[in-house]
Parts: structure tokens; C-alpha cells; sequence
């Protein structure tokens, strides 16, 4: 069997690992598939250190944790890339998505999110290569669910514990509702990007727990700023008001991880447990990152008409 090379993603972080030591010869071992999946289960994340730069490649390695399946983003040209699975975002120079925060323009900065929080069945997880990164900027945050529920007090543990929340694909980008930075401006909407927002209009929202328990009994906070769109059962400016405060309770007491790219890179990341970020680059450059989707289902979201009606029988 091969020895892989798995460490501590580092001394400031209770999650996360880095592994060196995949390659093509191993990856199809099950003991070494083995060895990477309890590491995932245990960390949540892993980067993948000196492996092979490849769409062949991405594509073993995410087999190692499940089959792939179609991102939850359909037709639209941003999946133009299909080949087993795998599907390209990013933008070309001066053609993405771009921000002013504060009177600096970024392009490419996604919000704290879980993906695919707008439909009921949570993929587990994303497998993440860079192509071509911008000279400064373009990392990826992530922030581990467990690890931000500890640093709650206790009030506002209880009070995310009995809370669920709506999401509704509209509202992204300008549309955003919740953790907005102030002095935020919309300069510039990528084309794919208004493509998707005026075809998710009539998307059904869908409900997700703002905490749930894992196995080995630690809970997780996960709730997706990006997308959310009210407390269920709590539509009222009351209930807006106190989401908005558990997201910036959530933003005070997250330590996250800021990945900075190298070419020699993969990584993973647990979509139950994490939220992750892409923090954006200068406007003159572009990005181009290579994604595969891992199956799953957590099995607690539902459509929001549906939890409508169980609340109605329970009450």
C-alpha cells in the first residue's frame, strides 16, 4: 500500500488536512482511498499538495469520494465544459462579475455560502483545480460549520438551534438580503450571471436548518448569507432582523481558512459542514477554475411548501 503524506492543514486550525502523495498509480487502491476518505470525514477539507494537473486526474480523485453529478446550475453557458462532470467558472479579463466594496473593485468574489442551499438535496461535496489564477488575489475561504457553532454564546446557540431558513436562488448578487457589507455597489454583472438570475425567478425556495448534528454528536452552523431569504415560519421584519444578527454573530466568531493557489493544487471540501468564499481579484485579470460536484443528500432540507406542511400537523 502506498504511505501517504497527510498532515494538519495548520496549528491555527481545528480542520482541514493536507495530503501529498496521489497520483494514478494509487488512487484506484482502496486502502489509500480509504486512508483519504476518513481524513475527509475527520477534517472536512483536504488540500491535495504536488498532484498531477489534469481533468483526468480531478475526475479519479473525486470518484474517490463519490459519483459526480450535474452541478444544480443548469443551461447556461458557464457549464460548457461537461466532460465527465466537470464544469468551468471563472471569467475572462473585464468580462466577470465586478464589485465596489469601499471604493475598491473586485471581480470574482462570491459571499459566504453552501451550495445548492435553493434545493431540498444537498450535493456532499466540490473538488476545486485552478487553470490560471490572477497574480495576487483569486484565494478561496472556507469555514468550518462545527468550529463556528462552538464560538456562539450560549443564547445564540439556542436560538439557531430552533431556527430554519428559506433560500431562494434569486437573490444573489445584487439581490442579496443577508450579511451585506456596508458601501457595497454593482459595477459590473457578468453575462452568464444575469443569464441565471432571470431564469431562477421562478425557482421554488427551499428550507434547511440553520443547525444540524453530525454523527459523532458535533453540531454545525450552516447557514448560506448568499441566498437566504428569511426565517421559516418567521417572514416578518422581526425575524429578518434576527437572522441578519446570527449571520453577523457568525461572521465575528468564524476563523477561516484562506486557500492561496498554487498550480500543483486540488482540493476538497465538505458541503454539510463548511461554507466557503471566493474573495476576488483585481478587475484587469481573469480566472479559470475547474470544478467537479460529488453526490449526496443530508436528508434535511425540504421545498418550503412542504415544511409549511408539516408545521401546520405538528401545530
Amino acid at each position: 500500500m502506498s504511505t501517504l503524506d497527510i498532515r494538519p492543514l495548520g496549528e491555527e486550525f481545528s480542520f482541514g488536512a493536507r495530503i501529498r502523495g496521489v497520483n494514478r498509480d494509487n488512487v484506484t487502491d482502496e486502502a489509500v482511498r480509504r486512508q483519504m476518505r476518513d481524513t475527509f470525514e475527520d477534517r472536512g477539507m483536504i488540500v491535495f499538495e504536488d498532484i498531477e494537473q489534469s481533468e483526468d486526474m480531478q475526475y479519479a480523485l473525486s470518484d474517490v469520494f463519490g459519483p459526480p453529478q450535474v452541478y444544480a446550475i443548469k443551461d447556461t453557458s458557464i457549464e460548457d465544459d461537461k466532460r465527465q462532470g466537470v464544469i468551468s467558472i471563472g471569467a475572462e479579463e473585464g468580462k466577470g462579475t465586478i464589485e465596489d466594496v469601499d471604493g475598491r473593485r473586485r471581480a470574482g468574489h462570491v459571499p459566504w455560502h453552501f451550495d445548492a442551499c435553493y434545493v431540498p438535496k444537498l450535493n456532499r461535496a466540490g473538488v476545486l483545480r485552478v487553470v490560471s489564477n490572477p497574480p495576487e488575489g483569486g484565494k478561496t475561504g472556507f469555514a468550518d460549520g462545527v468550529q463556528i457553532y462552538q464560538a456562539l454564546s450560549p443564547e445564540w446557540k439556542a436560538r439557531a438551534d430552533a431556527l430554519s431558513v428559506i433560500y431562494y436562488q434569486y437573490n444573489m448578487f445584487d439581490k442579496q438580503r443577508f450579511g451585506m457589507p456596508d458601501g457595497w455597489q454593482l459595477v459590473q454583472l457578468q453575462k452568464e450571471a444575469e443569464i441565471l438570475s432571470d431564469a431562477s425567478r421562478d425557482i421554488p425556495r427551499s428550507v434547511h436548518p440553520a443547525v444540524w448534528q453530525r454523527k459523532n454528536g458535533d453540531k454545525v452552523l450552516h447557514i448560506s448569507p448568499w441566498q437566504a431569504d428569511g426565517v421559516a415560519g418567521q417572514e416578518t421584519p422581526q425575524g429578518d432582523a434576527m437572522l441578519e444578527e446570527l449571520i453577523q454573530q457568525m461572521f465575528a466568531g468564524m476563523k477561516p481558512y484562506w486557500h492561496d493557489w498554487k498550480p500543483s493544487d486540488m482540493l476538497i471540501w465538505d458541503n454539510w459542514r463548511f461554507l466557503h468564499s471566493a474573495g476576488g481579484y483585481d478587475p484587469q485579470y481573469g480566472r479559470d477554475v475547474r470544478r467537479t460536484t460529488i453526490q449526496g443528500d443530508y436528508g434535511l432540507g425540504c421545498l418550503l411548501e412542504d415544511w409549511q406542511g408539516r408545521a401546520a400537523v405538528s401545530a
